[in-house]
């Protein structure tokens, strides 16, 4: 520690005030908002998912409880215990229970407090956990220790974390922009080849080059003969789950149902409607009723189709054909209507999809470095924060 540096405890130099027990029974569409810890997200407020008030529905003063802009809050249960929010719009909001507010005492500056606190978010968490429900006390905040030096120093640090964190938030956009480019990329070369096709290809609906089949229907258990691949078990890029796996017992009946390898699954309903899975040889396995197999019978390569599966062309035709509002539905009926472009020579099928490999290869690999950069980023964030609090801060950060 620094000279000349105190270590005190936080309810020393910062007072703190829960909030209040609204009842939800009381809550309006309009009115005063109320501040809940799904509200804070991202150390901002976010006013997504607002709920109000009056006061004529309560008899007690209730002004200990308003956020004012550049308060500083904390999640003190749930998920996002120990997360840190900002009031940065005009909008007074009002304290819902387990949402705390600082408020700093002299010797302390709010944005010194702000950037100490953002290094305590983990170790709130771990504090918060071993119950069903995270919990993180008034006490137990108040308990953590801050270095504290001088007020000009407070200011010194606070000056340079800003234009170090300003420089590291423009690195982590760049950063994401570069992988979005990198995926999207993909994805646009996908909807090019089947766009523009070529000479020998042909274009028909499903139904007249393919048999759909409906899964099988049983309980699944933890252990069995065979995994059950469930809806759940396809992922939103169309690639199986490896976890949480079900198992059903032998029968002849399932025997039937059998996963092949290269098999095409689709779908039909939930979350990942319409994703198609091409199934590798992962273990003996059996589909569940909620997934259809597509079957071609002319000569068409599965993954052409299921690349094709990942393009804008394909999507637009399945929201159109699907059924149902809440929960969309893509039944093998629907299913048969998507028009699907392929080229007729198998040989240049096989081609299209060398050339898809080997993009998506290179792509990646660039996810890879650009999430790295992602990871190398937050890590610099913690390396100058723990420089921050021990007193080792220079003037300037150097950024890689």
């Amino acid at each position: 520690m620094k000279q000349g540096w105190e270590i005190k405890k936080l309810g020393e130099v910062c007072d703190f005030q829960n909030g209040f027990a609204f009842q939800s029974k009381t809550y309006k569409e309009s009115g005063l908002p109320i501040l809940r810890i799904t509200n804070i997200q991202n150390d901002e407020i976010d006013t997504k998912e607002l709920v109000y008030f009056e006061t004529k529905d309560y008899k007690v003063n209730l002004d200990r409880f308003k956020v004012y802009q550049g308060d500083l809050l904390i999640a003190m249960s749930g998920a996002t215990t120990g997360k840190l929010g900002i009031n940065n719009s005009e909008t007074v909001f009002y304290l819902n229970q387990r949402v705390g507010k600082f408020i700093p005492k002299k010797e302390i500056l709010k944005p010194y407090l702000y950037f100490y606190l953002s290094t305590k978010v983990e170790e709130s968490l771990r504090i918060a956990a071993g119950a069903a429900q995270p919990n993180l006390s008034t006490e137990q905040i108040n308990n953590f220790e801050i270095p504290l030096p001088s007020l000009p120093e407070q200011q010194r640090i606070v000056a340079i974390l800003d234009e170090a964190f300003a420089a590291i938030a423009k690195a982590k956009a760049n950063a994401e922009q570069n992988l979005k480019n990198a995926k999207e990329l993909f994805g646009s070369y996908l909807q090019g080849v089947f766009e523009k096709k070529g000479k020998d290809w042909e274009e028909k609906a499903l139904g007249e080059i393919a048999d759909v089949e409906y899964g099988y229907t049983d309980k699944s258990t933890g252990e069995g003969d065979y995994r059950y691949v469930r809806i759940t078990d396809i992922d939103k890029n169309g690639e199986l789950i490896l976890e949480d796996k079900k198992y059903i017992k032998y029968s002849k009946e399932a025997e039937g149902f059998l996963i092949q390898d290269n098999d095409l699954l689709m779908a039909r309903t939930g979350a990942t409607f319409a994703k198609v899975l091409l199934y590798k040889n992962y273990e003996p396995s059996v589909f569940a009723s909620y997934l259809i197999r597509i079957k071609f019978f002319e000569k068409i390569e599965n993954e052409l189709y299921w690349h094709f599966t990942k393009t804008k062309y394909y999507w637009e035709q399945a929201n159109s054909l699907s059924s149902g509002a809440a929960q969309p539905h893509f039944n093998g009926a629907a299913v048969k209507q998507v028009i699907f472009s392929y080229p007729k020579s198998v040989e240049e099928q096989k081609k299209v999809i060398e050339k898809f490999r080997t993009l998506s290869t290179e792509i990646k690999k660039l996810e890879i470095i650009y999430l790295k950069k992602l990871n190398d980023i937050e890590d610099l964030k913690k390396a100058v924060l723990q420089k921050a609090f021990s007193g080792e801060l220079k003037a300037s950060i150097a950024l890689v």
